[in-house]
């Protein structure tokens, strides 16, 4: 059984609709959910759904062996980031290569890199008049948003739209679409 660990800093309902898709594949399972942010709303969703939370301060994450350790104790087979507001550090990246999938709320590469994530991607795409924005799932390599993507789907952007109402088509997006490709990739 493959064993996967979600990341995220926010209210977490993407990592909520992973574990929920998860919770009924024999092949794989969520084994914790880690934030950088004790306040975190995915923690209070994790456990809710009865998933081991842990807590890793932006300091902790220098100490690789401190965090291989984790990793290793735990089994990790393969890291969803959902919303995870922290560079991950080359020493997990070169750990778990090509098992580490992030997903990003827009058309990759625009819109991307450092300083560009949630509200802020909205706002740029709406304050650039742009006609459709999306997703983009991709896998997590040493620079913000370069990785090789896997999955892009678009939604239209409507004249009248605000950066809120752009916010909540392409979260339907990421619901929609991110469990089914972490489900795919865990599964190798």
């Amino acid at each position: 059984m493959k064993r996967l660990a979600i990341l995220a800093s926010g209210s977490g309902s993407n990592a909520e609709q992973i574990i929920q898709q998860v919770r009924d594949d024999q092949s794989m399972e969520v084994t914790c959910v880690i934030s950088n942010r004790p306040e975190a709303g995915v923690l209070e969703r994790a456990r809710k759904h009865g998933i081991p939370i842990q807590v890793f301060r932006k300091n902790v994450w220098s100490d690789s062996e401190e965090i291989l350790n984790f990793f290793d104790k735990n089994h990790i087979d393969f890291i969803v980031l959902a919303g995870y507001l922290q560079k991950i550090p080359d020493y997990l990246i070169q750990a778990y290569p090509d098992r580490i999938v992030n997903i990003h709320p827009a058309l990759l590469p625009a819109y991307g890199g450092k300083g560009m994530y949630g509200m802020h991607v909205h706002r740029a795409v709406h304050k650039a008049r742009e006609k459709f924005s999306g997703i983009t799932i991709h896998l997590v390599n040493e620079y913000y948003d370069q990785g090789e993507i896997i999955l892009q789907a678009k939604c239209p952007i409507r004249p009248e739209d605000t950066p809120e109402d752009i916010q909540q088509r392409v979260l339907e997006l990421e619901h929609q679409y991110y469990p089914l490709v972490v489900r795919y990739l865990a599964s190798f």
